[in-house]
């Protein structure tokens, strides 16, 4: 399977199939009988990735909800036709709090988080993590991170684009949580409690994942004075990349849509 990383973090793990509609996100307002210019990037993803062309047809979305049927013009245009009120969201409002994790792991986490129906991602900083942004890089960063939940979007047929939220300290995160209120785990393999064993959450549920060596027993403290409830995913210890979107695949299936 061809692996490429685009820099407009447009994924191309996946060949195109060409029985499949191409779906590509625009930013802007839409309306029937519309023409108009694609921007750079989905212009560029279209042309030069998925090689379409005059008359082939595509379908918009902005991310509001919905999606439009639109067919390719000249030169990166389209003509928009129809719009189609199709939601592919989950029922469950999931907030995945994920410790920033080394190299590009962040990326994966994203896009699968995507796939998988997160409402929400927040990269958060904790004492043991490896990974340290600042300033403009971290900037960069979260504007790559919001790239790829878009191409996750495009992909998984998703009409709504996750934000992924700016880099914060674990004490503001805990706090910002606390605040909102809802039902708060936090993902550990020394917990007493099993997930599949817990009841269907009524309100907006929050994951929280910690970081390559774990939280500290400070955090740990911090995060139970802040509502969360520790749970376990079975008797295997789990990395931080594959924690929590192993238990957004069994919230899923345990209480969502799969």
């Amino acid at each position: 399977m061809r692996r490429t990383k685009p820099a407009s973090g447009r994924c191309a793990e996946f060949p195109y199939n060409r029985r499949m509609k191409a779906r590509l996100h625009v930013a802007a307002g839409l309306a029937p009988g519309a023409l108009i210019e694609l921007p750079a990037a989905a212009a560029h993803h279209a042309l030069r990735v998925l090689r379409l062309g005059e008359g082939d047809a595509v379908t918009l979305f902005n991310g509001t909800g919905g999606q439009w049927q639109a067919s390719l013009l000249k030169q990166g245009r389209v003509r928009i036709e129809g719009f189609e009120a199709i939601e592919r969201e989950s029922p469950l409002e999931v907030t995945l709090l994920q410790c920033l994790p080394a190299a590009d792991k962040m990326d994966f986490i994203v896009h699968k988080g995507v796939e998988l129906g997160v409402s929400a991602i927040v990269p958060v900083i904790s004492r043991r993590s490896v990974v340290r942004l600042s300033g403009e890089r971290m900037a960069r960063r979260v504007q790559h991170w919001q790239a790829v939940a878009v191409a996750a979007c495009e992909q998984c047929g998703r009409n709504r684009v996750p934000k992924v939220a700016g880099l914060v300290e674990l004490p503001a995160a805990l706090t910002a949580v606390s605040r909102a209120g809802g039902t708060r785990y936090l993902l550990s393999p020394q917990a007493d409690q099993s997930l599949r064993l817990l009841a269907a959450p009524e309100e907006p549920l929050t994951l929280l994942v910690g970081p390559e060596g774990g939280f500290d027993e400070a955090e740990l403290q911090a995060a139970r004075r802040a509502g969360f409830t520790a749970v376990r995913l079975g008797p295997r210890v789990l990395r931080t990349e594959t924690a929590g979107l192993a238990a957004l695949a069994a919230i899923q299936t345990l209480w969502g849509d799969f």
